[in-house]
């Protein structure tokens, strides 16, 4: 365990199916709360392997904000894997990079993120107006923790919002939100470490 750090899973890194696929090996993955941060789809498109394609998951900021994920103790090695299959073939479309806002806890209980009708918009930036459930488990020290996010284009700008995961599957996302070219940098999203 020495040798093991922790790296956030999102998307198709938290499915153990593509894991497997990727030959990552052995990973321990525990159920984790995100507080102040978001799962959403970043403004790329992977179609190597189905038709139309996945669009894979980076973080973003967004206050009050709380909802279910996984973190991984992995090795080095391990992660280089994950950002190595996530770049596509073109190194540097993903960056592993520690954030430097937002908390993490260890989640023992299930967890329902806000609903889109918690969140409010001024037009520039969203923030949840409903207090978060109590914590379950003890914080994670953030100065540990590694998360790849698309580096290139940032996360998908759904008209200067925001496209969470937890309110918008995957296909809906594709067929109903999705067009091509639209982006917030991923600098303007995430601070990071």
């Amino acid at each position: 365990m020495s040798e093991r750090r922790p790296f956030l899973l999102l998307g198709e890194l938290a499915n153990p199916y593509r894991l497997q696929d990727i030959g990552i090996g052995p990973l321990p993955i525990y159920t984790i709360r995100l507080s102040g941060l978001c799962r959403t789809y970043a403004d790329a498109f992977d179609n190597r392997e189905v038709r139309p394609g996945v669009h894979h998951i980076t973080l973003a900021r967004t206050a009050g904000w709380w909802e279910q994920s996984h973190l991984a103790l992995a090795t080095t090695d391990q992660m280089k894997q994950m950002v190595t299959w996530l770049d596509q073939g073109r190194r540097g479309t993903w960056r592993p990079v520690k954030p430097a806002e937002g908390m993490l806890h260890f989640e023992t209980q299930p967890l329902m993120p806000p609903t889109p009708e918690n969140i409010s918009w001024n037009g520039s930036v969203e923030s949840v107006e409903v207090q978060a459930p109590a914590f379950t488990g003890p914080e994670i020290d953030l100065k540990q923790v590694m998360v790849a996010i698309h580096a290139n284009y940032g996360c998908y700008d759904n008209r200067g919002r925001l496209s969470r995961c937890a309110h918008i599957g995957q296909r809906d996302f594709h067929e109903n939100v999705f067009r091509r070219g639209s982006s917030k940098k991923w600098a303007d999203i995430l601070d990071i470490c």
